[in-house]
């Protein structure tokens, strides 16, 4: 089970996790769990803000504001409104246990083969699961 030190860690203004550092240590899992969970904050300010818009568009259009034409594209603004709102709830529930998996100590670490991802990748995608090898493959076999 990893500390809990990197969330007390207070970081400076341009860090960025380096190769010399021992990898995954508290101050790149400050990083990382600072990141992710401002990432996950912006989600759900969007989030209420998409179910904001959804609302006002369907009590426009059930209050019978506007013709045809305007209630069309009312409810084309809720479809693309809602499936927004889906596609973040689907990253939300990504950056949720890639904070888990900080939390447990397995961040950075493959959950095939348990072998460290790598900083750089990690740093291109925060929420990798696998090596590229191992994406690779799995995106083949699919």
């Amino acid at each position: 089970m990893a500390t809990q030190n990197y969330k007390n860690i207070e970081l400076p203004a341009k860090y960025v996790p380096k190769k010399s550092e021992p990898y995954m240590c508290d101050q790149q899992l400050a990083y990382f769990y600072q990141l992710l969970s401002a990432q996950k904050d912006e989600l759900m300010h969007e989030s209420a803000s998409v179910l904001s818009a959804v609302r006002s568009a369907d009590k426009n259009e059930s209050d019978g504001v506007g013709d045809e034409t305007d209630n069309a594209s009312l409810e084309q603004d809720i479809t693309m409104n809602l499936r927004m709102s889906e596609r973040d709830n689907n990253l939300l529930k990504k950056i949720n246990a890639a904070l888990e998996r900080i939390e447990n100590g397995t961040y950075g670490y493959s959950v095939v083969s348990g072998t460290e991802i790598g900083l750089s990748r990690m740093l291109a995608r925060p929420l990798a699961t696998m090596t590229v090898e191992e994406q690779e493959e799995y995106e083949k076999r699919k």
